[in-house]
């Protein structure tokens, strides 16, 4: 049985990175989650800083932020506090969507009992999936607006894979998608976009039903891109990459929190089933050419670049973010998309200036410190 849908202040966001734990010599991931959870135990903080599926990763937790100010200032103190306590313990840490070197076949759980039932369940999809994202909850005002606003953000979705893209290389390859992250999850039987329902009435008779099959044990079992998360009283969007950057990802937060607001007040969406006929070729193309990438407007037919429709929203959304406190994460966005420093493509133009994939580690570990990424 679902849990009841929590009462929460409507547009308050929350932001989860999942960040990777490297060495210092190779820059593979290495196991050291657990010993880094006690470092920072010394330490105060809002938020939280968690284990993560495996012993090379982990996770930074905002608390309840009203906006991008304050998402970003925590998010800044839990990754100096996690820098702290993996210099004290001499690894690296740094964020990007895949680590470039590892092989999944190396990835072993990281003892939990959910990790470990997981493990058995899913088996090698599963030693795949130490992959790196960036999760936003938004608070809705009830449970229904809560369905609609999933479905209504549905259609951006193209538009928060670009912006977040980092993660060309797999393995020392480059696969040549901006965004390779998601195919690590496409296998995943319950992953996609949630089945369309409106109406918290009959979202809980579906998952009544799925439980029922023994499919399923909890929402966490269903890897959908967008998903409510009753328990806190928002929807959470799942499909960005963990930027190279805590600034970054604060921005596009706010991108996601802003048009969140847009969608509920303005409703300028009608919502169809028929708009997922377009959503899985949209959503490949912003892995495979990020910005570049074309997108179908599920209810005029009409195609754009995603960076033109990135562009063409933060003009629908301005009058939106005020009330946010959201324009400078806003102006972030609109420079960053208009100038194509995307994190993927800085990512290859390092890669093309050093001929070497150890130094473009090495330097996204100097950036995620906070150094300025260069040119």
């Amino acid at each position: 049985m679902l849990d009841p849908f929590a009462s929460s202040e409507p547009f308050t966001i929350g932001v989860e990175l999942e960040v990777q734990i490297v060495n210092r010599h190779d820059y593979t991931l290495t196991k050291a989650a657990t010993e880094l959870l006690n470092e920072v135990k010394k330490y105060d903080f809002a938020g939280s800083i968690k284990p993560e599926t495996t012993e090379g990763m982990i996770e930074l937790s905002t608390g309840i932020c009203s906006g991008f100010e304050q998402a970003r200032a925590e998010l800044q103190v839990l990754r100096d506090t996690l820098v702290r306590a993996a210099d004290f313990l001499n690894v690296g840490v740094c964020g990007g969507g895949t680590n470039f070197f590892q092989n999944w076949y190396e990835q072993r759980s990281d003892g939990r009992e959910r990790s470990e039932y997981l493990m058995k369940l899913y088996g090698a999809i599963y030693q795949q999936f130490t992959i790196f994202g960036q999760h936003v909850h938004v608070g809705a005002p009830d449970a229904d607006s809560a369905l609609v606003l999933l479905h209504s953000l549905s259609r951006y979705v193209p538009h928060f894979i670009a912006l977040a893209a980092s993660s060309p290389y797999v393995q020392g390859s480059d696969t040549q998608f901006q965004c390779a992250r998601l195919n690590s999850v496409a296998p995943f039987p319950l992953s996609g976009h949630a089945p369309f329902m409106t109406t918290w009435a009959e979202f809980e008779r579906y998952f009544d039903r799925m439980t029922g099959t023994g499919l399923v044990k909890s929402l966490k079992d269903f890897y959908w891109d967008i998903r409510p998360s009753p328990g806190f009283g928002t929807i959470e969007v799942r499909v960005m990459d963990t930027p190279l950057r805590v600034e970054w990802a604060a921005a596009i937060a706010a991108y996601v929190q802003t048009v969140a607001r847009y969608l509920l007040i303005d409703q300028p969406i009608r919502l169809s089933e028929s708009d997922y006929e377009v959503y899985r070729t949209n959503r490949f193309m912003a892995c495979r050419y990020g910005l570049d990438g074309t997108c179908v407007n599920a209810e005029t037919g009409r195609s754009a670049t995603i960076r033109d429709d990135i562009l063409a929203t933060l003009d629908a959304i301005a009058g939106h973010a005020a009330p946010l406190g959201a324009q400078e994460g806003l102006d972030i966005i609109r420079r960053t998309v208009s100038a194509d420093m995307s994190d993927a493509t800085w990512l290859r133009r390092l890669h093309a200036e050093h001929k070497s994939l150890h130094e473009v580690a090495r330097q996204s570990c100097e950036v995620w410190r906070g150094l300025r990424m260069p040119n």
